[in-house]
């Protein structure tokens, strides 16, 4: 059995699989809303290129590969959208477009030098390292200190605010819906103020 398959086969046994938020540590693999407020913060206090891939990161819960390979020809600033390349697909040439704020859209654009060339002329591991320093700085450690954490936090916040699962799916790139439902089992803040209501209340 490989390293992955038997990983799957630990998480089984203890009634999770690789799709769910909490690792087989019982520790969480998403960002949540104060994480993601703080990582974002941080990181305009960087380097602008840095910033720029953490503010696309965020808004948009691409996976890393999709943001390094991204190129200005597929910023579509009329539409207000950008067009990833879904890389995890078993074919290339499969793309999809995720809905960005103009502010995002125009400050991508600036960026550009090259039409079809990527944004970030970066090694994956160098924009990684970028990311974790910012994770460090803020204190997010753990499994969810990562690309991946932002990618998670985006569809736990998504589902937070009321985005249907099947936006959520299309602009996650996700080929199943079972992939996408895992933000909906997130314990959240609007979940945690309908739990609240049966805790033991102290008079002072």
């Amino acid at each position: 059995m490989t390293d992955e398959g038997d990983e799957a086969f630990k998480l089984e046994g203890r009634g999770l699989t690789n799709l769910d938020l909490i690792d087989a540590r019982g520790r969480r693999k998403y960002l949540n809303a104060a994480e993601r407020r703080a990582f974002i913060a941080a990181s305009r206090k960087r380097e602008h290129e840095v910033f720029m891939l953490c503010w696309l990161l965020h808004d948009t819960g691409c996976r890393l590969s999709e943001a390094l390979a991204l190129t200005p020809e597929r910023i579509d600033h009329a539409g207000q959208m950008i067009i990833f390349e879904s890389l995890k697909k078993r074919r290339r040439g499969i793309y999809r477009a995720v809905p960005c704020s103009p502010k995002l859209i125009k400050a991508l654009c600036g960026m550009a030098t090259n039409n079809d060339m990527p944004i970030w002329p970066w090694h994956r591991m160098t924009a990684y390292r970028r990311i974790k320093e910012i994770m460090d700085e803020i204190g997010v450690r753990g499994p969810h200190a990562s690309s991946r954490g932002l990618r998670h936090g985006f569809g736990v916040a998504a589902v937070e605010s009321g985005v249907p699962l099947n936006l959520i799916q299309r602009w996650l790139g996700h080929a199943r819906m079972e992939t996408t439902a895992i933000y909906a089992d997130a314990v959240g803040e609007e979940e945690i103020k309908i739990a609240s209501r049966l805790w033991t209340r102290f008079t002072e």
